[in-house]
């Protein structure tokens, strides 16, 4: 009909034409307060296009916040002021800063404050109070709450503002009061401050390797209950008892200072003097016999297995195993002098186990006697299986007849019952001279001249016997003419009774 069909030719234009004639930019046809909106959310009138764009939260906001109702009860649209934040915002400083808003915040979030632009603005170092260190990284607010910068703050000490103590008052008692710069600085909370310098002047100095510890190694971490006044009288307050309490009696009372000390654990400041002291005194070779290969580590100790220093028995046998099998079981358990059993001592000494002068072959049923005295050991008590030393003997084996250990050199002219019994004509004392009883034992009796004459003069007659030259007794001539010749020769000057 010739009508137009824009909406103000039926509608009355309530922007006064300050938005342009197109109404259908904001809104539709289904409802005037409906105002168009695009997919993503945003009303698709171009803010940006205004004197007053929206950045930041202010996109955000629904339009009535800001274009509240005039006089005439109608959004306005015109007129608002916007050149200062605070002609919408009320100003939480109180006048504090005159510079404006815009210096510290921004439309990106009121909480999100600009330090850069803070420090450009305002310069903390010309109040009572210069930010520093971990200082200048702090937001505002943790300070001033609430945005209160006219609100006086007490900031003498840094308790005045780190509360509650992270150290649950345990330097209360110090002359300052455990204000916390003693031991930190503003560049950070660690490390702290507190060296081993400063360590020396506490209850416990820090010497020997105790003073290249970590401090966590003594204060473990545990956040606000980490303990800083530990027990330190004692070194089992620390560490571990790793001897399975063998010293916690009298009179060490696992006293670590009496074996060790505090530039290592290793080597032990128990020497031989102080060996002197225990029960058992090193004499001998064991003098020269390395810590470790007595005390070893034992699994009699539970849960963990640990070295042992303590011994039920001081035997010798805890140590050494017994090379002889028992065999001198009734020996060893002989009393000594202070009532304990005597061991292998009843034989050897600590000086040298081949050190035998404890060894008694009188008491034994073959004293030793004569030559027998230098004989070797290993001359009478063979070792098994061409073994050159006497740790595998039978020593209650060995032979008790001289005919059991000696050989028969006379190829068997004696034997009698197949045997040949040297102690008819010899002694242990010296195999010469012999004891043989010419007088008695043959049937030639040694008389006059004849008693005087070597045996060699007579017995000159040798045969090979097994492999062996043999002095032949049996049979010796027994005609005088035998030994002197058929004929006697008469003496120069003598006269022959004929």
């Amino acid at each position: 009909m010739g009508l137009s069909t824009g909406c103000i030719s039926c509608h009355e234009d309530q922007h006064k034409g300050r938005l342009g004639p197109n109404c259908l930019q904001c809104h539709n046809f289904v409802d005037w307060k409906s105002i168009n909106v695009s997919q993503s959310g945003q009303s698709q009138f171009d803010h940006s296009k205004t004197r007053y764009p929206l950045t930041g939260l202010h996109a955000q906001v629904q339009c009535a916040k800001c274009h509240t109702n005039g006089a005439d009860g109608k959004p306005q649209y015109v007129g608002i002021p916007f050149n200062q934040c605070s002609d919408c915002h009320k100003d939480p400083h109180h006048g504090s800063f005159p510079q404006g808003c815009q210096s510290c915040h921004s439309t990106s979030g009121w909480k999100k404050i600009s330090l850069q632009a803070v420090n450009e603005r305002f310069d903390h170092s010309k109040t009572k109070f210069p930010l520093e260190g971990k200082h200048a990284s702090v937001d505002c607010a943790q300070c001033h709450a609430g945005g209160d910068f006219k609100k006086p703050l007490v900031f003498q000490k840094c308790m005045d503002c780190h509360k509650p103590d992270p150290h649950n008052g345990q330097f209360a008692k110090r002359p300052d009061g455990g204000e916390c710069a003693s031991c930190h600085t503003v560049k950070g909370w660690k490390p702290s401050t507190f060296t081993v310098k400063e360590h020396a002047s506490s209850a416990y100095p820090l010497q020997g390797k105790h003073a290249r510890l970590e401090c966590a190694q003594c204060h473990i971490p545990k956040g606000k209950d980490t303990l800083f006044k530990v027990k330190f009288e004692r070194c089992t307050d620390c560490h571990a008892d790793k001897h399975a309490a063998q010293f916690a009696a009298a009179p060490y009372f696992n006293a670590c200072d009496r074996c060790h000390n505090l530039e290592s654990y290793k080597p032990s400041t128990f020497s031989l003097a102080k060996h002197k002291e225990t029960h058992f005194v090193l004499t001998g070779g064991h003098i020269a016999v390395p810590c470790a290969d007595c005390h070893k580590e034992s699994a009699e100790f539970q849960p963990k297995p640990a070295v042992i220093y303590h011994w039920k028995s001081l035997n010798c046998t805890s140590c050494h195993n017994d090379p002889h099998k028992g065999q001198f079981k009734e020996r060893m358990q002989q009393a000594r002098a202070d009532g304990s059993a005597a061991g292998c001592e009843a034989c050897h000494t600590t000086k040298s186990w081949k050190e035998l002068s404890g060894f008694d072959h009188s008491k034994t049923k073959f004293a030793l006697l004569g030559a027998h005295r230098a004989t070797a050991c290993i001359d009478c008590h063979k070792p098994p299986n061409l073994e050159t030393k006497l740790m595998n003997v039978d020593f209650r084996a060995a032979p008790s007849q001289c005919e059991d250990c000696h050989q028969d050199i006379h190829g068997k002219q004696f034997v009698k019952d197949d045997i040949t019994r040297c102690a008819e004509c010899h002694t242990s004392m010296k195999w010469k001279p012999s004891l043989f009883d010419h007088e008695k034992r043959t049937t030639f009796p040694l008389r006059g001249a004849h008693q005087n004459v070597r045996c060699a003069e007579c017995h000159k007659l040798t045969k090979v016997i097994a492999a062996k030259t043999v002095l032949i007794y049996k049979p010796t001539p027994k005609d005088c003419a035998a030994c002197h010749g058929p004929t006697n020769p008469v003496p120069t000057g003598k006269k022959t009774g004929i």
